[in-house]
């Protein structure tokens, strides 16, 4: 029920309200709102969180986790852990060129714990604690907004006192349901952002804490301040928007605690006032803490650029394709274009993409283009706010508007291509932290609707049904984002220009088998970007192994002439081009596949059976041998040497080979079959014997496992044995090459055997 009644707590509460009451307006005198204790309001905000996210916690790895989670070497315990702080967030070292330079070695560290902790790649724990961390930041935005809104005001006994719990409750409630959250939550590289805003904001909280004592400004905790300052440097090691926390500390203690007036302060700056002291500028301590904050913050910086390395980040045209336009003009009205369709995510958060690069967003080139209105629209909200903030008589209203402001767009600030630019269009993920000033903004509009109202119940109904909407569209999300196939598939919808988007589509579809559907997309998306080359390379791939060698040789010719360093595209044209005889292209192509990738063991395996198919045999050896250095568990290459080995008559050299292989990969059954076909040619009956069997236990199903071990009792003279096994491979495999001749040999022999008997 909506109402004004008071609970067990309300005296005290009234007292709070009352003493605020007598220095400026309360933000929740005219608001119709839920009235709860402390307590109660954080529970409700933690359960209501919980179930807007419930759905995602058995979800798959998806999207990035692949690269993030699966096949990052950091999470592995044979990696040093010392290796996280010279790597970026995917494993790579900081100092190489492909780096993107993220830097978040405690969010590496805390998926490194999951792993640890779960055994192996499970992504249920993942998920729990991404969920678990959504609902305590939920929970801690009750106090965060309770300050925002209300003030920071101390009890005698150092208690801090909440002088907004109805707004506060309200605006956490918005920032725990907001649909633009579910990629942070849901997506477990969206762990980044979580632990950045935990400890944002226990670094806000902590800098508060350092007033508990202060009258009027003059006395402060020097060690709270130097503990804000420590938990800025801990957000930023977990994603790099957390030193922003500083700048907010800030700007924070000269409004709120010095209760500056920033106009009056620029009017005295304008004409030289020497009374700037009364301004609160030279309050005592505020300059100190600011150049205590600021200080902290440079020195943090510093560290990081001198771990990062002074290379920027190598982000291509289709990541960001308005930072590589020519024209400054264009530059500067895309990235406005991009802020304006960021504050619409926070408004209307319905139109949901896992990625917003390759198209999705066209580039503005002119004046002309109706979307200009767009960002007009963004600058006029905007500096209709900035207006209010500084020049409103109402000093509670400047306060809040500017704290708003400054929450919505300061944490912002390093994704918006004004200092650096960044591998991204639109990233839901990165307004995790700026949703905060939205919430502020919003529910301050909210009590001044309700203070003209009449008919405030109506308006919190109209509230309440917007957290409801919210609720279903999270969970919805949530579930798009359980499974690779529902996230990119959701996408369609939204970003039908999005040449990735059809990718992954088809990326997806070919790993599930179906090629027909998975051409499909594949071709979309290289209509769509006719330079998309990794499109290209998987579309090759697929006409190769439908034997449409022409198409592929062309489509995988075309993307190494758009990126003549891709190595993989490189290897899969030698693929094509031996399929088709053409051996010295072949070859070449495998060649300069490991030039520009040295240490490519499947590359050397397709050269090695280029070289077999030569009758190159000892340039065939080396190149498998190349393989199994740089991998040793590549099973096909050490599979390829036994073979050919044995084919040559090497017997000895290939039952060494055969030895060192299944030392190193003892559970391999092709393996295992290899080894007793060399055995059993080189009269080892036994031991041949105990691999065939092994293999058998390992791959029952295998008819060429029975029909080679039949053979082997053959041979061996163990006739009823070789029958039965003969038998077991037929009935797997009818049309079995030579199975059915020796089964028949047997037979007859079997009968003569009986005759003479």
């Amino acid at each position: 029920q909506i109402c004004n009644q008071h609970n067990a707590e309300a005296p005290n509460l009234e007292q709070a309200l009352h003493r605020m009451a007598q220095t400026e307006p309360n933000l929740d005198h005219d608001v119709s709102w839920f009235l709860l204790p402390s307590y109660w309001a954080k529970m409700v905000v933690a359960l209501i969180s919980f179930l807007c996210f419930a759905n995602s916690y058995d979800g798959d790895f998806v999207f990035d986790d692949s690269e993030a989670i699966i096949n990052n070497k950091d999470l592995r315990a044979e990696t040093p852990l010392g290796d996280l702080w010279h790597h970026d967030f995917w494993g790579s070292k900081l100092s190489s060129n492909t780096s993107h330079k993220s830097y978040r070695p405690l969010t590496v560290l805390t998926f490194r714990i999951n792993y640890l902790f779960a055994g192996g790649f499970y992504p249920v724990g993942f998920h729990v604690i991404n969920i678990i961390l959504h609902c305590t930041i939920s929970v801690l935005m009750v106090d965060v907004f309770s300050i925002l809104l209300g003030g920071l005001q101390f009890s005698n006994k150092g208690r801090r006192l909440n002088l907004a719990p109805k707004t506060s409750l309200l605006a956490a409630l918005l920032f725990a349901v907001h649909p633009v959250h579910t990629e942070c939550v849901a997506g477990i590289v969206g762990r980044a952002d979580l632990l950045c805003a935990l400890f944002f904001l226990l670094s806000f909280l902590g800098y508060c804490k350092a007033f508990r004592e202060n009258k009027e400004g003059h006395n402060f905790s020097m060690f709270w301040v130097l503990v804000s300052v420590i938990l800025g440097a801990v957000a930023m090691l977990c994603k790099e928007q957390g030193i922003t926390i500083l700048g907010l500390n800030a700007v924070f203690d000269a409004l709120v605690i010095n209760k500056l007036n920033v106009l009056e302060l620029i009017q005295k700056l304008l004409h030289k006032d020497k009374s700037l002291e009364n301004a609160g500028l030279l309050r005592k301590g505020l300059l100190f803490r600011i150049t205590l904050l600021m200080s902290g913050g440079a020195s943090i910086l510093y560290i990081r650029w001198r771990i990062m390395g002074t290379g920027p980040p190598a982000f291509t045209e289709v990541d960001n394709p308005a930072s590589f336009a020519d024209s400054l003009f264009v530059r500067a009205i895309n990235y406005n274009y991009y802020y304006s369709l960021n504050a619409w995510l926070l408004l209307c958060p319905w139109w949901l993409c896992f990625d917003w690069s390759m198209g999705c967003i066209p580039l503005i080139k002119s004046v002309s283009d109706w979307r200009i209105i767009a960002l007009v629209a963004l600058w006029f909200c905007l500096i209709g706010l900035i207006c209010q903030a500084l020049c409103s008589e109402d000093s509670h209203k400047r306060r809040i508007l500017t704290l708003g402001l400054g929450f919505l767009i300061i944490p912002f600030l390093p994704a918006s291509n004004l200092f650096f630019r960044v591998g991204f269009v639109i990233a839901e993920r990165v307004i995790y932290l700026p949703s905060i000033g939205y919430c502020v903004l919003f529910t301050y509009g909210f009590s001044l609707l309700s203070k003209q109202a009449k008919k405030k119940k109506i308006l919190a109904v109209a509230v309440l049904g917007i957290l409801l909407i919210n609720i279903m569209r999270c969970a919805l999300r949530s579930s798009q984002w359980r499974s690779e196939e529902q996230l990119f598939r959701s996408a369609l919808s939204v970003c039908p220009l999005n040449a990735k988007v059809h990718y992954n589509v088809g990326k997806n579809l070919a790993d599930k088998g179906n090629q027909s559907a998975a051409i499909k997309y594949y071709r979309e998306a290289v209509r769509l970007n006719p330079k998309y080359v990794h499109a290209m390379n998987n579309l090759g791939n697929i006409l190769k192994e439908r034997n449409e060698l022409q198409e592929a040789e062309e489509l995988l010719s075309l993307a190494v002439q758009i990126q003549p360093d891709f190595a993989a595209a490189w290897m899969n044209l030698g693929i094509v081009q031996n399929s088709l005889r053409r051996f010295e292209a072949a070859e070449q192509s495998y060649w300069t596949a490991i030039k520009h990738r040295k240490k490519y063991p499947d590359c050397y395996y397709n050269l090695g059976r280029l070289y077999a198919d030569l009758n190159r045999h000892i340039d065939a050896l080396n190149a498998w041998r190349n393989a199994t250095v740089l991998k040793p568990e590549h099973s096909l290459a050490w599979n390829n040497m036994i073979i050919l080995l044995d084919n040559t008559g090497n017997l000895a050299q290939a039952e060494a080979v055969g030895r060192e292989a299944l030392e190193l990969i003892p559970n391999d059954h092709s393996l295992m079959f290899s080894l007793a076909n060399v055995l059993g040619k080189s009269q080892k009956y036994k031991e041949s014997e105990a691999l065939f069997l092994k293999a058998i236990k390992a791959n029952p199903n295998a008819a060429s496992y029975h029909g080679n071990l039949a053979v082997l009792y053959h041979r061996w003279g163990n006739l009823d044995l070789a029958k039965k096994h003969y038998e077991v491979s037929l009935k797997l495999d009818p049309m079995a090459p030579g199975t059915k001749e020796n089964y028949n040999l047997l037979r007859r022999k079997l009968e003569q055997l009986q005759k003479k008997g």
